[in-house]
């Protein structure tokens, strides 16, 4: 208010055509300065949440047409594993687990028995 009212008096006493005024420092409440710097703050955080999810979105698109690449070659999927084995065995760990479907681990049992399919299974 106070700044509005010496503006519009400086420029009424100058009547060559529209004020030219410069507000050179303007001192604001600390309660003010504390309230833009959250304001400030919060827009830096959407700013960086926005960027965040649509790198997830296009991460999520990448993993969509890597899946759709996998459904259409069936060995891709068997190469991907192979390389995710040699990955972990790299990184000297002592103990490395060794997933193996259990369809092939019944395959086995029930050859090696002799018995009917079904009979000798892990469940």
């Amino acid at each position: 208010m106070i700044i509005t009212t010496v503006v519009i008096s400086h420029g009424l006493t100058w009547n060559n055509g529209p004020p030219l005024n410069k507000i050179k420092e303007v001192e604001l409440a600390e309660t003010m300065r504390r309230m833009m710097a959250a304001q400030a703050e919060a827009e830096r955080e959407r700013r960086a949440k926005i960027i965040h999810a649509e790198g997830e979105f296009q991460a999520a698109e990448r993993l969509a047409q890597a899946g759709a690449i996998i459904a259409r070659e069936p060995t891709t999927l068997q190469l991907r594993y192979l390389q995710t084995l040699t990955e972990v065995a790299s990184e000297r760990n002592s103990t490395l687990i060794f997933p193996i479907p259990i369809d092939l681990i019944n395959m086995f049992m029930n050859r090696g028995t002799g018995a009917q399919s079904g009979e000798k299974t892990i469940k």
